[in-house]
């Protein structure tokens, strides 16, 4: 497994980067949902139901973002595992 993924418990979390965007993307169970931000790492997050998936909210904090990607897949927050590269993700 690279740094770019990580799991724990039935969760998987993948990291990457596009041309404009950072990446960070969940799936249990077959629920999926998803972390945004600029690839600048300047900008609001945005959480999604997939990658690619419309917008659902947005957030400064990682924290609050993770909580709501907790909500999404149905664990606590601090159950979702974060791979390195994406660890300072949020203002």
């Amino acid at each position: 497994m690279s740094d770019d993924t990580a799991t724990n418990d039935g969760i998987t979390a993948r990291y990457e980067e596009t041309e404009t965007e950072r990446v960070l993307s969940f799936e249990r169970d077959g629920a999926t949902a998803a972390v945004a931000q600029n690839i600048e790492g300047y900008a609001m997050l945005k959480v999604r139901p997939s990658a690619d998936g419309d917008e659902l909210e947005r957030y400064y904090g990682f924290d609050m973002a993770l909580d709501h990607v907790g909500e999404l897949l149905g664990v606590p927050p601090h159950d979702l595992p974060i791979p390195t590269p994406a660890e300072d993700m949020g203002m």
